[in-house]
């Protein structure tokens, strides 16, 4: 076993980032190969036999052998494709945890610090890149911490003072917490980026960059990315020795979109688009449902309505809290509800394998958006269906998408929950309606999924429609408010006016016109008179 312990000297030399060699591999150049034969030391291999997993996928066959040498790594594939193990073993083969060998040689200010940071985009992410590292590491004595925002500090930092060999998780939290001086990455071994075009579209490579200033220059660094753009390539050259450039092709992806996805585009009217919505949810085979919005608006507001509608449904968006979230992804995961709304930002590293309809409910704005949504169907070999609904003001947009990706599919029909077509496109069946019926009902729903209390801070908790409602009564006390003060001037002004209109009438004055020159006159003659009178009554 080799121990995780550099020097922590974090000074950056200039380094040799030419590509030390470009790999590339399919499917069919790896399918008998199994994890002995890559060299996974037994624990793991044993490990992942429990959870059914014996064969690598294309990326963990190319990337293992390279990896478990510690040579620094450029690894381009699609989420989804299996790239977790594919760093993580090497990460925990090179850890060494409580008790076992060469845990006694570490110094004692090495002992249960990081050995090994994955860094990525979304919180969802580094809760599955998490559970996925525990799975393989189960008969090992490892200490794997996943830390993100929206949640308190307190139990991350408890975590993390028990001790941690491997750390998972988001820029802005590890950085927070290493300004903190909660996170010591001074003796970190082996760092990953994954995700790391995410990154960038998120803003976080700032972030990623400050992180890898810290962390010892002697180490082994692996970036994982689906593209790779222009900034991405610079941070690699900045921060990696030579590395080894592995991509892995799918036989069945001859572009940017798979054949393993049937692709199905709708041109549909606003006004009829979730009754056509409510027919596809009810298709033939039709299994975990994607369902993707522009708007945190509008998705909570379509999955209220599905939910009206009978279907077991969850939202995923910016206005739920972090325990909001957890919950509907634990339920879509464990089959609790079957479809889940989501914005694009939310649904960043959602990792689900049998997923087997996509539907963009909106248009999506550019064709990388519209890969990166239906790449969440048709993945690990299985089949799934893409559907897009285009409003008529969404045809240019459609137009640089299909001509951008090369789909043919310049003029979608238009369709209707009515028209023949859609039932026999996508295999519903006759006669069905826009609810649910009753007994399909068999999914537990989203609240039979108990809502952990993570103790958020400074996140909404809630949907946006119940935010609402709050800030309209806070909005009606705030108008009651008002409403009493003009109420108490209103009474004091009747007061004093009959208080002045008793005394006109004792001195046998008229009633007092205003604005006119005969009351002014009045008023200025009788000031004295009156002030007198006053200064009696009060006596």
């Amino acid at each position: 076993m080799v121990s995780g312990v550099i020097n922590s000297s974090n000074a950056h030399t200039p380094r040799d980032t030419s590509p030390r060699a470009n790999i590339t591999g399919s499917a069919e150049d790896t399918q008998d190969m199994t994890f002995e034969d890559l060299g996974v030391c037994a624990s793991i291999v044993e490990a992942l036999k429990e959870h059914g997993i014996t064969h690598p996928f294309p990326i963990q066959a190319l990337t293992l052998p390279v990896a478990l040498k510690r040579k620094d790594i450029i690894g381009q594939a699609k989420t989804g494709t299996g790239k977790t193990l594919g760093f993580g073993i090497p990460m925990i083969e090179n850890c060494v945890g409580p008790g076992e060998e060469g845990w006694d040689d570490l110094p004692e200010k090495v002992a249960g610090k990081p050995q090994g940071l994955v860094v990525l985009p979304t919180r969802e992410l580094a809760l599955q890149v998490a559970v996925e590292l525990r799975n393989a590491a189960a008969h090992r004595a490892l200490r794997i911490v996943d830390i993100y925002g929206g949640i308190a500090y307190e139990p991350q930092q408890k975590a993390l003072a028990r001790g941690a060999e491997i750390v998972v998780g988001t820029p802005g939290r590890i950085l927070d917490l290493m300004k903190r001086h909660i996170l010591n990455v001074s003796y970190v071994s082996t760092v990953v980026l994954d995700e790391a075009d995410e990154m960038l579209d998120l803003g976080f490579l700032e972030d990623v960059e400050a992180i890898l200033s810290k962390v010892p220059a002697r180490r082994h660094t692996m970036l994982f990315s689906a593209t790779m753009p222009g900034p991405v390539i610079a941070m690699a050259r900045r921060y990696m020795i030579t590395p080894t450039h592995i991509r892995a092709q799918d036989p069945d992806d001859d572009t940017v979109t798979s054949r393993n996805i049937r692709q199905v585009v709708y041109r549909t009217h606003n006004m009829n688009r979730e009754e056509v919505l409510a027919r596809i949810l009810q298709a033939d085979g039709r299994g975990r449902t994607i369902i993707f919005t522009r708007t945190k608006r509008s998705a909570q507001n379509l999955a209220n309505g599905l939910e009206r509608r009978g279907f077991a449904t969850g939202s995923l968006h910016g206005d739920l809290g972090q325990s909001a979230r957890e919950q509907a992804l634990r339920a879509f995961r464990k089959g609790k509800i079957d479809v889940l709304v989501a914005t694009d930002v939310a649904a960043r590293g959602i990792d689900v394998d049998d997923v087997t309809h996509v539907i963009n409910y909106q248009c999506p704005d550019d064709e990388k958006i519209y890969v990166h949504r239906i790449g969440r169907t048709g993945r690990a070999g299985n089949k799934g269906t893409a559907v897009t609904f285009v409003d008529w003001e969404d045809m240019t947009r459609w137009s640089m998408i299909n001509n951008q990706l090369n789909l043919g599919i310049s003029e979608p029909v238009e369709t209707y929950h009515t028209s023949e077509h859609l039932y026999t496109d996508l295999g519903i069946p006759e006669g069905v309606t826009g609810e649910l019926p009753s007994s399909q009902r068999t999914l537990a729903g989203i609240d039979a999924e108990e809502m952990e209390n993570l103790g958020e801070t400074g996140r909404k908790s809630r949907a946006r429609g119940s935010r609402s409602k709050r800030s309209a009564r806070t909005g009606q006390s705030r108008k009651s408010g008002r409403a009493r003060k003009n109420t108490q001037k209103h009474q004091e002004t009747t007061k004093t006016t009959g208080t002045a209109g008793r005394i006109r009438r004792k001195l046998g004055e008229p009633r007092q016109e205003q604005g006119t020159q005969a009351g002014k006159k009045t008023a200025s003659s009788s000031t004295r008179r009156r002030r007198r009178l006053v200064s009696g009554l009060n006596d």
